[in-house]
């Protein structure tokens, strides 16, 4: 076995932050990037792509951000276009 194969996962970045922030919409970007072992700047980066596409809705409170998934936007691919953003997280039990 390669090195290399033990570094992948099955889900992306992106649905890691998603199920991060789908378990408590009101963590800091920071704590998020602490659980999914990745840059908070990659974070950042992340969550400007989920909300630029519709996925999540960023709301301030105070100094801090609030998430709020929209469960019912279909996946992106189309091999899984026919499942929801919700359909995901019930799938992965958060």
């Amino acid at each position: 076995m390669n090195q290399g194969s033990k570094n992948w996962t099955f889900l992306s970045n992106h649905s890691h932050v998603l199920i991060c922030l789908n378990a408590d919409p009101h963590q800091t970007l920071r704590q998020v990037s602490l659980q999914v072992g990745i840059t908070e700047r990659a974070v950042q980066r992340i969550v400007a792509d989920l909300e630029s596409a519709g996925v999540i809705k960023r709301s301030r409170h105070g100094r801090r951000n609030t998430y709020e998934l929209c469960l019912d936007l279909p996946l992106r691919h189309p091999l899984e276009a026919h499942r929801s953003i919700g359909d995901l997280i019930q799938l992965l039990g958060s």
